[in-house]
């Protein structure tokens, strides 16, 4: 699906060395910066690309031929239980050192590197006055649970002025009543240095002729313990059915794969292979996390919609896209 919005804004970059850096809570920051990158590429820039764990070996199998940079993880650890309020509290610390630590590298990797441009994946220390800095992120306002929703205009106030410390946002949305991310990117004003720049997904919709040999496609996502624990759910509620189910772990570390019964399980797909299995699976099964309702989005594919517990902007994206996106 060709993305008129992002392709504008692209190609003023031109034989440019571009630094980019997703986030690495799972690998849906970095799926989402794979269109990004093949059009910095297809401009004639030299893209070098920085992350780090699934992220990092995700990306790594996108584009071998680049130069790549292992980057310091925020390491965030989820709860196991069904709020994750109180295990960000506690990590906020861990996180700030990281943001810090962050913000001092990138100084030495411009020297270093000679980079012309940087473009953070919701990494917030990624700035510099000496480059042209570019922020992405479909939440400008962060949700928070019910009991702490006085906090959230001061949580927009605070991340407001970190992205304005970037020469542009990108948020990879639509404007306008068609828009995917609701509240999160539209309901307060948005930064000055803000553009749509329109849906991010790796993706693009094809013409099939195969069936898919699977009748339920699961896909997993999110860090852990969440994620292993999702997975674990899945086998459980599948194992017992008729069904042929295919589980996609998003483990691009590991090539292993199993069989439980009447499931296929698979730790990573290749990208046209999975383009295949969420065109053509009946059923679709996942977390509601931003990119995968992207990818959804180019297919124009239904799914029944698992959200992270606790997980607060899944919650809201599930609940709030339920009509459209539920089986």
């Amino acid at each position: 699906m060709k993305n008129i919005f992002l392709e504008q804004h692209i190609k003023r970059l031109k034989n440019k060395r571009i630094l980019i850096v997703p986030l690495d809570w799972g690998i849906g920051h970095a799926t989402r910066c794979v269109p990004i990158i093949k059009l910095l590429l297809s401009n004639q820039n030299e893209v070098i690309i920085a992350s780090s764990g699934e992220a990092l070996a995700f990306l790594q199998r996108e584009f071998p031929k680049q130069t790549f940079l292992k980057w310091n993880s925020y390491n965030i650890c989820y709860s196991s239980s069904k709020t994750q309020i109180w295990a960000m509290l506690s990590q906020s610390p861990k996180i700030l050192w990281n943001i810090y630590k962050e913000h001092k590298k990138l100084k030495t990797i411009i020297k270093r590197g000679k980079i012309d441009v940087i473009i953070s994946d919701n990494r917030f220390g990624l700035w510099n006055s000496s480059v042209e800095s570019i922020y992405i992120t479909h939440q400008i306002m962060i949700k928070m649970p019910l009991q702490l929703k006085f906090f959230e205009p001061l949580l927009y106030s605070l991340h407001k002025r970190i992205i304005e410390k970037y020469d542009h946002c990108w948020i990879p949305d639509l404007e306008g009543e068609n828009n995917l991310s609701g509240d999160l990117s539209h309901k307060y004003p948005l930064p000055k240095n803000s553009v749509f720049i329109g849906f991010l997904s790796r993706f693009e919709k094809k013409e099939f002729t195969q069936k898919s040999p699977f009748q339920n496609l699961i896909l997993i996502s999110g860090p852990e313990p969440q994620r292993t624990i999702f997975e674990k759910e899945m086998i459980e509620k599948f194992k017992s059915e008729q069904e042929e189910t295919i589980i996609v772990l998003g483990k691009p570390t590991n090539k292993d794969s199993q069989k439980i019964g009447n499931i296929t399980i698979k730790s990573h797909l290749k990208s046209d292979d999975l383009a295949f299995l969420i065109q053509t699976t009946p059923n679709i099964f996942c977390r509601s996390g931003y990119s995968t309702l992207m990818d959804l989005s180019v297919f124009g594919k239904k799914a029944t919609l698992v959200p992270t517990p606790g997980q607060t902007e899944q919650e809201y994206l599930a609940e709030r896209l339920k009509t459209i996106w539920q089986a």
